[in-house]
């Protein structure tokens, strides 16, 4: 593995831990506040802060001129960004963090083999074959192992 290999890992591994706890928060503070969509505003407004805030520390912040003239399929992001956060804010009080992120993970297992296989979106194609389906079983029977309820 090269260190750049290893870097992107590593960050990405830290995105991964960082996805149940971001669920875990926000619909703590959903509950008490009374609303998963108010705890959703607020979240998305440090988000965008933050986000600005890099991008203009970055040196980035010229590129925010170009953002009119993108294709407006490429905006579908916010949405199913707010979608996830809005369910996961309003679920995982009711059906438990660990079940619902179960379902979130399950469904990125079978996302990103439709997107690999038929390079969607500009990505790479990868296209199924037996050992990646297995591989694929393997990952989300982990998972439903991981949570299932203790013996």
């Amino acid at each position: 593995m090269t260190p750049e290999t290893l870097k992107y890992a590593l960050i990405m591994l830290a995105a991964g831990v960082g996805v149940p706890v971001l669920a875990a928060l926000n619909a703590q503070l959903g509950t008490r506040i009374g609303s998963p969509a108010a705890a959703g505003a607020v979240m998305f407004a440090i988000a965008g802060v933050v986000a600005v805030l890099v991008a203009a520390l970055g040196g980035q912040g010229g590129s925010f001129a170009l953002i009119p003239v993108q294709p407006k399929h490429l905006f579908l992001a916010g949405l199913l960004i707010a979608f996830y956060l809005l369910s996961i804010s309003w679920v995982a009080p009711r059906f438990g963090v660990g079940n619902a992120v179960m379902f979130v993970l399950l469904g990125q297992i079978i996302a990103i083999s439709v997107i690999d296989h038929f390079a969607l979106f500009g990505a790479r194609a990868r296209p199924l074959d037996l050992i990646r389906v297995a591989g694929i079983v393997l990952m989300g029977l982990g998972v439903v192992l991981a949570q299932r309820p203790p013996s």
